[in-house]
């Protein structure tokens, strides 16, 4: 029997870093080494599976990163920088890393994307399985429906989410632009109001709701002259989020170099 795949959670204290401990208290062949807050968090050396609702691990809360060979995979739902500063940090290391930290600006991007030519990476802003079917479901509706239809995206999240809009919404547009050879930097509207003229056949709409405690509901509206498609996605809970993380670390394990998302993860590339 393989031995099982050693997994450091950053930003464990918080809702998404409790799902990923229920995921991996669940799933075969994973193991929770270590757990990591900010350091002004106000419970580090607390039991982090208790937190989580499980039964005690044995495993504290902690400010500082797994040292080498500590840990096999690093997960990473915490902030843009500090993102960005755990990749650094996992290639020196040398553990592979999972990153579902959404709000990373292009340069977050391109400097994760430069420790994945050290350390595999997957980077994902949406690790539910589902959501990475529906991406590639609405890919296909935008080849074969053309430019008859207008598209519209509307994501929905509770009122604490800080970024705008979810990076689920935009890596759908991503996927749109893609798959219709637009260039999402000049086709991408991100509000509308007053006075705005007729809508362009190249627009992608990406409109944000904020409020109460939704999980996240994503939407791709697909407007033509006399019907329309609607593909939506609606999460009502994160444990689904958490099981897609932990999916991914394993599928990464003993992977080379190089930068994944969870369409590679799923095989649907």
């Amino acid at each position: 029997m393989a031995d099982p795949v050693r997994m450091a959670v950053f930003g464990a204290a918080g809702k998404m870093g409790g799902a990923i401990l229920r995921a991996i208290a669940e799933t075969p062949g994973a193991c929770l080494v270590a757990t990591i807050e900010r350091p002004d968090f106000p419970e580090l050396g607390a039991d982090a599976s208790r937190l989580a609702g499980l039964p005690e691990s044995g495993v504290r809360l902690q400010a500082d990163r797994p040292g080498r060979g500590a840990a096999d995979m690093w997960i990473d739902f915490s902030a843009p920088g500090a993102a960005v500063a755990n990749a650094i940090a996992a290639a020196q290391a040398g553990a592979a890393m999972v990153i579902g930290t959404t709000g990373l600006s292009s340069q977050d991007k391109e400097a994760i994307a430069s420790q994945a030519k050290r350390i595999p990476i997957v980077l994902a802003p949406n690790m539910s399985v589902g959501v990475n079917v529906m991406l590639r479901l609405v890919a296909d509706a935008a080849r074969a429906l053309g430019s008859a239809y207008d598209i519209e995206i509307v994501e929905a999240h509770h009122r604490a989410k800080r970024d705008a809009p979810s990076g689920t919404a935009l890596r759908l547009a991503e996927a749109v632009a893609e798959a219709t050879g637009r260039d999402l930097g000049k086709s991408a509207r991100f509000e509308r109001h007053g006075e705005i003229g007729p809508r362009s056949a190249d627009e992608i709409g990406i409109q944000t709701v904020r409020g109460g405690d939704v999980v996240g509901d994503h939407t791709v509206f697909f407007l033509g002259q006399g019907d329309r498609i609607e593909i939506t996605h609606r999460a009502s809970s994160r444990e689904t989020l958490g099981r897609g993380a932990v999916r991914a670390a394993l599928w990464l394990h003993g992977r080379g170099p190089g930068l994944y998302d969870m369409r590679d993860v799923l095989g649907l590339k």
